[in-house]
């Protein structure tokens, strides 16, 4: 099982609560950015383009427990930036487990090994250890040498150690299936509770603008990588948003699902997206114009998106708004192979190379900040 029984029941619980009180936009996952600096510089990321004083800052932990009370929300997923150079992590950790929060602690896994005994294992905590594919494809979407080596050895560590482990993917233009299933396979092997996955979204200061998936491109390549499964995959993921990614379900998206805070605030509309800031949870349910937002606004910065962060709480949300949709999720739960002979030709298909003209950082010390 991808996930605790515990964790489901709280998320389920929560979202009939929601119904039940006939809210019709509430947070699933709170996106607590506590900083934006990185160890890495990877091409596809637009996460890291701010000047040097701003790369310094850090939300303090009262700052994040406050925006975690505020909002409410049964789970927090702490991206970044890369969230354990902060230097109080430990401290927001510990604060959210005490408020028996389920964490998501997204790292590219530089530093884990070395911060480990920062952490105790508990059913509220998981490392999400940021992995693009193999030890090739990874490198080059992360542009730097022997970074896969490092997060490969701090994730049979942690595992080592008793604590919860996914992998969270992004997929590229020219990303090859069959070598995607083949990473599949090596991190089943490896005792993840499960993976997570989704395609990039097309940052406009992402230093490589190339290889951003339009649509259509996204649809066919899941198709070709989620059909015919391996019957030991584990996704930690809705089931219906991995049909949505093959093509097999449309979605509204649904940016206040998992709306962000960072050291600017409650930003609008969502983590991918700096439309402006609110200073507080209720004013940004209330003051951002959310029709200008998803597919269906026409908005041309929302044309290809179907990253999670939008639309994986719009299928949690599909499970549980009709009785159809409660029965598609228990299906796609249980039938998880999804046979499909021309997803096994489109394997065959010759993938051009992600990222092919990005510069490779040799194995380095990581670097504090980025100007």
């Amino acid at each position: 099982m991808a996930v605790p029984v515990s964790q489901m029941w709280t998320v389920t619980s929560y979202v009939l609560r929601q119904k039940l009180a006939g809210r019709k936009r509430y947070p699933l996952v709170l996106m607590l950015e506590p900083l934006f600096r990185c160890n890495l510089a990877c091409a596809g990321c637009g996460k890291i383009q701010y000047p040097a004083h701003i790369l310094k800052k850090d939300l303090s932990p009262e700052e994040c427990f406050r925006a975690v009370d505020e909002c409410g929300a049964p789970m927090v997923s702490i991206p970044g930036g890369e969230p354990l150079m902060h230097p109080r992590i430990d401290e927001i950790v510990e604060g959210l487990v005490a408020r028996k929060k389920y964490i998501y602690l997204c790292t590219n896994a530089l530093l884990l090994k070395e911060k480990l005994d920062l952490f105790k294992p508990s059913k509220y905590l998981t490392f999400s250890v940021h992995l693009d594919g193999n030890r090739e494809e990874h490198d080059l979407a992360v542009c730097r040498e022997g970074g896969y080596d490092i997060a490969l050895d701090a994730i049979k560590e942690a595992l080592a150690r008793g604590f919860r482990v996914t992998t969270n993917t992004t997929l590229f233009d020219g990303a090859d299936p069959k070598s995607v299933r083949a990473f599949f396979d090596s991190m089943m092997d490896l005792g993840l509770e499960g993976m997570m996955l989704s395609p990039g979204y097309s940052y406009d200061k992402a230093p490589d603008q190339k290889h951003f998936l339009g649509r259509a491109r996204t649809r066919r390549m899941f198709r070709a990588i989620l059909s015919n499964r391996k019957p030991n995959w584990r996704f930690n993921l809705s089931p219906l948003f991995l049909e949505f990614l093959m093509g097999k379900r449309t979605y509204p998206c649904t940016p206040w699902g998992m709306p962000t805070y960072n050291v600017f605030g409650w930003q609008k509309p969502c983590y991918l997206l700096q439309d402006g800031y609110a200073e507080t949870f209720a004013e940004l349910l209330e003051t951002t114009e959310w029709h200008n937002y998803g597919t269906e606004s026409g908005n041309p910065a929302c044309a290809n998106c179907m990253v999670h962060s939008g639309y994986e709480a719009s299928a949690v949300n599909a499970t549980f708004s009709s009785l159809g949709g409660f029965l598609a999720t228990v299906k796609a739960t249980l039938f998880t192979r999804y046979r499909d002979g021309e997803a096994l030709r489109l394997l065959e298909e010759k993938q051009a190379p992600v990222h092919p003209l990005v510069q490779i950082a040799p194995t380095s010390e990581p670097q504090e900040t980025r100007a």
